[in-house]
């Protein structure tokens, strides 16, 4: 072998030691405890807390929240009442763990006293805060180390609970890990428009930064069930929960949003009363601002087309002109009923701008929007808003009629 032969050899395996080289930082799966979800409720200590602490295994703390990890997968034959979890089934594919106090970094760090594996979030899916403890803190408070915490993905979802973030993140079905369900929950969102854009945790940061009100999906639970439903209000002023929209509310916003993917809209044929529905395809709304000197105002443009997908009508009216013309007049009908309502309830009830209003300022008018957007909030609730919605039927499925 020449010379050069050989050089060039050895610079080739040193190139591939080089590249074939692991992760020097890693870990072996079987020594530590990954967290799925974690959940964040108003103090409330589980039965093994008070028990350790009537044992003195206490530090000075005060009761503020309590924290919820979930660990998957859980330790065989770990017994699963001790994190506070409500259920013992051995089929559980999880478990839950409670800690409290008024330091996240700190309650974190006292899970590394009970548990021989240490906490990583590098695959955290969800975080769960209560309604409760939201009404009670600021959103900047409560998730200020999550947020410099280098260990946790800002890519995970963020969601509000409308009872506690603990019975958002359990389940009785066997197998199922409720971090992992709520996820999969937005991913339906192209089959309705009751499911707002997933807010992340580095959304959320940006929202906050920007003063601005905001919504987080909501979370109803009953009978170890999860469901979303509506959307949690924030002041953007206070970051802290003021209420909420309903599901009828946010299929009115999502139609001045356009953020109509899916969903149904229904009303009631006008002379015999039968359910008909539509199912949008399209949608497409426009938010115009008007600015007369220190008057503004706004108008609202939507246009949608879609399927007329149910018609309880018997015997079958056919589909003719007069007929698909009166049911369009229906739908819009039934669609400015939910503007208006989503409308009053952000203007009149929670003196919130939550869609956007304020964007379309800052965007067409920026010498407007500087003078109003201290107090933008109170501003937008006296602002006259007017809309249209023109709604078309574009096909009937595989009915032939």
């Amino acid at each position: 072998m020449n010379r050069y032969l050989r050089f060039t050899s050895l610079w080739t395996a040193s190139i591939l030691l080089f590249l074939t080289t692991g992760c020097w930082s890693s870990n072996e799966i079987e020594d530590v405890s990954v967290y799925v979800g974690l959940g964040l409720d108003a103090a409330n200590e589980s039965r093994f807390e008070r028990d350790i602490n009537k044992q003195g295994a206490s530090y000075p703390k005060k009761k503020v929240l309590t924290a919820t990890v979930q660990i998957v997968p859980p330790i065989t034959g770990k017994n699963e009442k001790q994190g506070g979890s409500s259920s013992s089934s051995p089929s559980k594919a999880y478990l839950n763990e409670q800690l409290t106090g008024d330091s996240i970094i700190q309650i974190f760090r006292q899970f590394a006293l009970r548990r021989d594996r240490p906490l990583i979030g590098h695959h955290l899916k969800v975080i769960v805060v209560s309604s409760e403890l939201a009404k009670r803190y600021s959103l900047e408070q409560v998730f200020d180390f999550i947020l410099r915490d280098n260990d946790i993905r800002p890519s995970c979802l963020v969601v509000v609970s409308h009872r506690s973030a603990l019975e958002a993140l359990s389940s009785t079905e066997p197998g199922e890990i409720p971090a992992f369900y709520l996820m999969g929950l937005v991913d339906n969102r192209y089959r309705s428009n009751k499911i707002i854009p997933p807010v992340t945790l580095i959304k959320l940061d940006s929202a906050m930064q920007s003063g601005e009100s905001f919504l987080l999906q909501n979370v109803v639970t009953a009978q170890s069930e999860h469901k979303f439903s509506g959307a949690a209000i924030f002041k953007g002023k206070t970051k802290k929960w003021i209420g909420e929209l309903s599901q009828y509310d946010l299929e009115g916003l999502s139609w001045i949003t356009a953020d109509v993917m899916g969903g149904a809209l229904k009303t009631y044929a006008p002379k015999t009363g039968h359910t008909v529905t539509f199912e949008p395809k399209k949608s497409h709304s426009t938010i115009i601002p008007k600015v007369q000197g220190d008057d503004i105002s706004f108008h609202i443009k939507v246009n949608a087309e879609g399927r007329l997908i149910e018609d309880w009508s018997f015997p079958e009216i056919p589909s003719s002109g007069g007929y698909i013309s009166e049911m369009e007049q229906q739908f819009e009908e039934e669609a400015r009923k939910q503007i208006k309502q989503v409308l009053n309830k952000m203007q009149h009830v929670y003196h919130v701008d939550v869609g956007g209003f304020g964007n379309e300022i800052r965007i067409k008018h920026p010498k407007v929007w500087k003078k109003v957007q201290e107090n933008w909030d109170e501003t937008f609730s006296h602002i006259p808003i007017t809309y249209e919605v023109n709604m078309r039927i574009t096909d009937f499925g595989s009915s032939t009629d």
